[in-house]
């Protein structure tokens, strides 16, 4: 057993967070389940799911962690058509099918190059080899190149997303389920083997740029979007889209705390679901103020000075983790800026207040989880500045959507960005070309039952 399974750090904060997860979505599910005549048959899945995640991550061996992978797909596939005879829900499983089974080749096949390589199956092993080595060999690049391919199949990036958006056909813990979770397994697959990704720029490059479209087109989707679980599922994909570009750029150990806050608050946000409609329709009944261009400047200069405060505690490892600290407080200041009132002055000082709390946060997190999943070496100059101008671009073209969308040329982007940039439609008739299927409605399973029955 010792040289099948093994136990990190890395590996002890995410089964924490398996376990946590697990808790919380079991009794969610116990209780919203409640008179549920295959409830017996959801809680069987989820554990096999559950079970199987602790497996894969932590296994030893290449074989076992395939193995574990493989289940997973299987086990979630249960969950996915745990109400058969809706439509949609029999699409999304199906193209979830073909994206797991193009996953796992591409998995066996880059673990057999590993196993080639370095003529071991032991993970360990591997990574003792792997941090010895200077220069990737062609077999290496390759295998480094699939398990990018991997990760972003897992991790439903663009445009084979559709399953991932489609999935709010399942009950809300699977919602949580995959979006917390499961959908964090490409980020995890990367983080586990980093020393490889680190070895193949040529990998590297393709994980950024694949990460950076799919992360800014995502983000736009989303900001058109009404439904609110679809919202969260595009935003998933945005997520998840800059989590790989953090680790794209050697940002290891942004990358374990975004992916740790994401799973927490995608946890809470989908099993938290009836109530964001609440939030959201007193958000749309509120006077929308647009900020002017003196409330930018003095949010984007406050955001700055506070982002330079902590990295004087803490250095920040790259431009763009900088930029994006300072986009995200920006948009936290601005509106307490915008509103002019008697009470301006009390809503900054409480904006600013909660700004410090969350960078201390950022702090606490990025210092106790460096020792863990330590970033070995900043990303390249021009990597760091690209995504740097991408995210720049991103928030600009987001702003200018949400105050100027009537606008014409905007207003056609807008129509297009709602329409998921019509990717998931050419992504459906694809699969379905490759792999067609016949959807089962209750009508077709009575006539199929009535004849079977005797005469």
């Amino acid at each position: 057993m010792q040289t099948l399974l093994h136990l990190t750090s890395l590996k002890l904060v995410l089964l924490s967070l398996v376990v946590l997860l697990g808790i919380v979505i079991w009794r969610y599910s116990a209780t919203a389940l409640y008179g549920e005549a295959e409830k017996a048959r959801f809680m069987r899945a989820l554990t096999a799911t559950l079970a199987a995640v602790m497996v894969t991550l932590l296994s030893n061996h290449l074989v076992l962690f395939w193995l574990g992978w493989v289940a997973i797909s299987l086990s979630v596939q249960q969950l996915l058509l745990f109400y058969p005879e809706r439509p949609r829900a029999q699409l999304a499983a199906h193209k979830k099918a073909l994206s797991a089974r193009l996953g796992e080749l591409l998995l066996a096949l880059a673990m057999l190059l590993l196993y080639l390589e370095f003529d071991t199956a032991s993970i360990n092993e591997l990574l003792l080899q792997l941090s010895q080595t200077s220069e990737a060999s062609a077999m290496l690049h390759s295998a480094a190149l699939l398990l990018v391919a991997v990760a972003l199949l897992k991790c439903a990036q663009l445009p084979l997303h559709g399953w991932l958006i489609q999935v709010v056909e399942a009950p809300t813990p699977v919602s949580a389920l995959l979006h917390a979770g499961i959908i964090n397994l490409g980020g995890i697959l990367l983080l586990l083997f980093a020393p490889l990704l680190s070895l193949s720029p040529l990998a590297t490059a393709v994980l950024l740029f694949a990460a950076l479209i799919s992360t800014f087109l995502a983000a736009l989707i989303m900001t058109t979007r009404v439904s609110i679980k679809v919202r969260l599922a595009w935003s998933t994909v945005a997520q998840m889209g800059l989590m790989l570009v953090e680790i794209a750029l050697g940002l290891y150990t942004l990358a374990l705390l975004h992916l740790l806050a994401h799973s927490c608050y995608k946890a809470y946000a989908f099993l938290h679901s009836g109530n964001a409609v609440n939030h959201y329709l007193a958000a749309q009944l509120a006077d929308q103020i647009e900020p002017s261009a003196k409330h930018w400047f003095a949010a984007i200069i406050l955001a700055a000075l506070l982002t330079g405060l902590t990295h004087f505690i803490v250095p920040l490892a790259s431009l763009a983790s900088s930029v994006l600290l300072i986009l995200a407080i920006t948009v936290l200041l601005l509106p307490s800026l915008s509103r002019a009132d008697s009470h301006r002055l009390q809503r900054c000082l409480l904006a600013s207040s909660y700004a410090l709390g969350l960078l201390t946060l950022y702090l606490l997190g990025k210092t106790c989880l460096s020792a863990i999943m330590p970033t070995p070496q900043g990303s390249t100059f021009v990597a760091d500045v690209l995504s740097s101008l991408v995210f720049i671009i991103l928030f600009v073209v987001a702003v200018l959507l949400r105050y100027h969308a009537s606008q014409p040329a905007l207003n056609q982007l807008f129509i297009w960005l709602n329409a998921g940039g019509y990717l998931d439609e050419w992504a459906t008739r694809l699969t379905l070309k490759i792999w067609p299927y016949k959807a089962t409605t209750p009508q077709s399973k009575t006539a199929s039952s009535q004849l079977k029955e005797p005469l």
